[in-house]
């Protein structure tokens, strides 16, 4: 599994240096991307969260599903280039065994209103590469024991015993047809997730956010 976490957050910093690498590559294309006006738009937007956590010690992850919705606003910069910010609730979190706690399992359900701020990049007719970065409050923390055995302070967690702030990059890709996107994006968290000096940071040992998100939008 964490071989395969890495493998992800590779692909997400290919993601990142490919859109550098094609917004001066392919600006002919955009200047060719079919926008005949540079026309704000804002729209609503949802979809699909498929979280985990980095964590060192713990004997097994899974990836957990959640889900984003929110609003987004398009605000072209020049032909082929457009600023998008956004404000979404994410639902992110993972599904842990801890071997120090007798192999007892938890559901790590943490809740975010997080705000992407993204450089939105034609490549081609219809088709775009998003860079850019996010931050995000914890709304709420709910941490659910999935296994018998007897009860323990991990079970008790709650949005106080976390950081309340949350960072991270961002790389994607999108489809655009005429006012309905289609996208993936891949979000790695900076910040730690357990408050420094508390048990939810040495339980999660230094632990972040990581997310796949899938999304269509409708943009008016």
């Amino acid at each position: 599994m964490k071989h395969g976490l890495v493998m992800v957050r590779n692909c997400a910093f290919a993601i990142v240096l490919l859109s550098l690498s094609f917004f001066s590559t392919f600006a002919q294309e955009q200047r060719a991307s079919g926008e005949q006006r540079l026309t704000p738009k804002i729209g609503v937007k949802g979809g699909l969260n498929l979280t985990n956590l980095y964590v060192d010690e713990v004997e097994d992850e899974n990836m957990k599903v959640g889900f984003n919705l929110g609003l987004f606003a398009k605000l072209p910069v020049t032909r082929g280039l457009s600023i998008q910010p956004e404000i979404l609730y994410s639902v992110k979190g993972s599904t842990m065994t801890f071997g120090i706690l007798n192999n007892n399992e938890y559901r790590f359900n943490l809740n975010y209103v997080e705000v992407p701020v993204l450089a939105v990049i034609n490549v081609a007719k219809n088709f775009n590469l998003h860079v850019g970065g996010y931050a995000a409050y914890l709304a709420q923390a709910n941490i659910k024991k999935k296994s018998d055995g007897p009860d323990d302070d991990i079970a008790d967690f709650d949005e106080d015993d976390f950081n309340r702030f949350d960072y991270g990059l961002v790389g994607g890709l999108g489809i655009d047809v005429e006012n309905v996107t289609l996208g993936a994006r891949y979000n790695y968290g900076l910040k730690e997730i357990g408050k420094s000096g508390n048990f939810s940071n040495l339980a999660l040992d230094n632990g972040k956010n990581s997310a796949i998100s899938l999304y269509i939008g409708f943009g008016f």
